[in-house]
């Protein structure tokens, strides 16, 4: 896949006005310095949600949603990260550049081929009545059958060979679209025959692949398209890009197992089904899921390979589990599908049973690891605390993995040791998370504390980088013993670098990075340095930190002595003065 240059994306913020793009979505209204509104991802009376035009940044007070420009077109819009910069980049006129050596494919022949099959696919749906009347012993009506574009593969083995010519040019492009196979003695033939056929779309709608379900007893039941330059089955969902046409906002989505789930719930009015490809979920699947919708619940059978499949699941949304997000998982009744259950029960019974049965992540986790683990014992608690300690340790830090570690605790009755690698940020930060932020008054949410002189001096730069260019070499900060000072050394020199970045910039540079995360936090900060105070703000602060350098110098000196022999008793009294006056160890930003 091509990758975009960071340069380009640095210049594209740059020349964005977040504000310009928020307000042709959600009309914004001034408010001192900023701008507000109701927030678009949650609902509101009051207006919580507000955007700096200084910061080139947005924060909702209510729900935490924060990001850029571009981080909120991929969540308002429900865009990837490609997509939303090309939205930026052409409303800004200027064009996507791809790395250096790399070229740009030319996918419109596969795109243009598979549409086309789709369409022979569908014409010869109305001459096959074995097919139609398949389709209607599922239930399925003529109108969801034409909004998924279904269709049929006849059973000849030629029947796209014959539509598309013979030539060696179209037979290539039909073998690279999954179309047709390749044997051995060089000849072609179509890959899906006597199936109903469900065309796969993208997020823009257009075609990239089939999948088809045979009528009769063959096998596979089901066959998918291999993976082509268009398709890759774990990053692609069956039904989204339907259920985006028909409800603006989704505050749910339903993961089911196949095709004809989709198109039932659909249906019968539950417009928020999707389906994986043949595939377990994968963590791409999920954060495009998160993207999209706060809720996903996962819907299996309740045989043993459902919970089998389930588990698999619950692994693998470990990772995205956290606060703002809720996981469940619905098993249904031994026998029955969501194809057949809500065509038995309807949309109300169905979506009733969601909302009574389906389980929180939490629950499902803990009951089937107490299915296997005898806890009437001491011995066996222990054993539990055990065993889920691997699980929590691939949970995000923050307060809803805190939450489900106390349950766990509460269940084992021991302490749950989580291995030194996944332990919790509120234990890999020395001092109390209290600590760390204030509430803001009037607000639901919190905002982190400028408590430090390094913070104080990142959270002015993300407000104005140019302050960079007042201070000299980032390494005269070189051998400071403070939290998150490697952080401000690597922004000034990004920030002299490009005289005309923006805060918003800043954050885009350090995207996905764990150091973009510490940023991400500190931009959500009240700064009440007024705009005209700020270049006096950080050059004191900058000198603070400068002037303290001798001292921590004078510290390493001291300590790197003490190993080597016995300090004199002023040196002692030196070293714990200085260490007395040590505002921190030098353990990664503070969050």
């Amino acid at each position: 896949m091509a990758r975009i240059p960071q340069s380009f994306i640095d210049e594209l913020i740059s020349r964005v006005d977040i504000v310009e793009v928020i307000d042709k979505r959600v009309p914004l209204k001034k408010q001192g310095r900023e701008f507000v509104a109701c927030c678009p991802f949650h609902n509101e009376k009051t207006p919580s949600f507000s955007v700096s035009p200084v910061k080139q940044f947005f924060h909702c007070f209510g729900c935490g949603a924060h990001g850029t420009a571009l981080g909120f077109l991929m969540d308002y819009e429900h865009l990837d990260f490609l997509e939303a910069v090309r939205q930026l980049a052409s409303l800004v006129g200027i064009e996507v550049p791809l790395e250096a050596g790399e070229t740009r494919a030319d996918y419109a022949p596969l795109y243009g081929i598979l549409d086309k099959a789709a369409g022979i696919y569908r014409d010869a749906l109305k001459h096959a009545p074995g097919a139609i009347d398949y389709l209607k012993s599922r239930g399925l009506t003529g109108e969801i059958a034409a909004e998924f574009a279904i269709g049929f593969a006849p059973a000849g083995w030629d029947t796209l060979l014959k539509a598309f010519g013979s030539g060696d040019a179209e037979r290539q492009i039909l073998a690279t679209a999954g179309l047709v196979i390749r044997k051995d003695d060089g000849r072609y033939y179509d890959r899906f025959r006597e199936r109903i056929m469900f065309p796969i779309r993208d997020s823009r709608g257009r075609i990239i692949a089939f999948g088809g379900r045979v009528i009769g007893k063959d096998e596979p039941k089901y066959l998918n398209s291999p993976e082509t330059p268009l398709f890759h089955k774990g990053r692609e969902l069956y039904g989204l890009y339907e259920a985006r046409q028909v409800l603006r906002n989704i505050p749910r989505l339903l993961v089911v197992e196949g095709y004809m789930d989709v198109v039932a719930l659909h249906q019968h009015g539950v417009r928020y089904a999707v389906a994986t490809l043949g595939t377990a979920t994968t963590a791409e699947h999920l954060k495009k899921l998160f993207r999209i919708s706060p809720e996903v619940v996962f819907c299996f059978d309740g045989d043993r390979a459902g919970r089998a499949a389930a588990w698999r699941a619950l692994e693998n949304t470990l990772p995205e589990a956290h606060e703002g997000r809720q996981i469940r998982f619905l098993f249904l009744p031994e026998g029955e599908d969501p194809d057949t259950l809500v065509r038995k029960e309807g949309k109300q019974a169905f979506e009733a049973r969601l909302g009574a049965q389906a389980m929180e992540l939490s629950n499902f986790l803990f009951k089937d690891l107490l299915d296997h683990v005898d806890t009437r014992d001491r011995a066996g608690r222990a054993r539990l605390a055990e065993v889920i300690a691997p699980y929590l340790a691939r949970m995000p830090g923050g307060p809803y993995r805190q939450m489900v570690e106390e349950e766990a605790t509460k269940l084992a009755g021991v302490p749950i040791r989580i291995p030194a690698n996944g332990r919790p940020l509120s234990m890999l930060i020395q001092g109390s998370p209290k600590q760390d932020v204030i509430p803001a008054a009037g607000r639901s949410g919190s905002q982190p504390r400028l408590t430090s002189p390094v913070r104080k001096a990142i959270a002015l730069l993300l407000n104005r980088p140019g302050l960079a260019a007042l201070t000299g070499e980032a390494a005269a900060l070189e051998g400071l013993n403070l939290k998150g000072v490697e952080v401000l050394q690597a922004l000034l020199e990004f920030a002299q670098a490009h005289p005309h970045i923006t805060g918003a910039g800043l954050l885009e540079h350090w995207r996905d990075t764990e150091t973009g995360s510490y940023l991400m936090k500190l931009a959500q900060a009240e700064l009440v340095t007024p705009a005209d105070a700020m270049e006096s703000e950080f050059r004191a602060v900058m000198a603070d930190l400068q002037g303290r350098r001798p001292a921590e110098q004078r510290l390493a000196q001291l300590m790197q002595a003490s190993r080597e022999r016995t300090l004199h008793e002023s040196e002692k009294a030196e070293l714990a003065r200085l260490l007395k006056a040590r505002p921190g160890s030098r353990g990664g930003p503070e969050p």
